[in-house]
């Protein structure tokens, strides 16, 4: 059985994006609100510069402790679904830091094994203020 299983994870290319971002706005953090159109995409902000509620949940961290938040609902749907962050030629959100590059980032996804929901542990809200 699985002892430390990560809710999301980066591609190659996502991650290289990713220092990249950082290397030009600093540290910086991941929100998916599961809303409308680009809402739906996982945003890149510049870390402070987007508050985080008290009933967001904390996915984990992915390169450089860049912590990947999503709201509450999203992930009352997403909770058995392990998620790989991806990039993508194409323009996203005017709002997410990738746009500027021409590239948008999206999530793949899978179900976690039956021995993978069975290890799982319940992550960390918003209002915990785990940043």
């Amino acid at each position: 059985m699985p002892e430390d299983v990560r809710r999301v994870e980066l591609t190659g290319s996502a991650e290289k994006m990713l220092r990249k971002l950082i290397g030009t706005h600093g540290a910086v953090m991941f929100h998916q609100s599961g809303g409308c159109c680009d809402g739906s995409s996982p945003m890149c902000y510049p870390r402070g510069e987007f508050r985080v509620g008290a009933s967001d949940v904390l996915l984990g961290y992915v390169a450089e402790q860049t912590p990947f938040w999503m709201s509450a609902d999203q992930f009352a749907y997403w909770q058995h679904t392990h998620l790989t962050i991806d990039v993508v030629a194409g323009r996203g959100s005017g709002f997410s830091l990738e746009a500027p590059e021409g590239v948008r980032f999206l999530i793949r996804s899978r179900l976690f094994t039956d021995d993978e929901v069975a290890a799982l542990r319940p992550p960390p809200t918003g209002a915990e203020q785990v940043y």
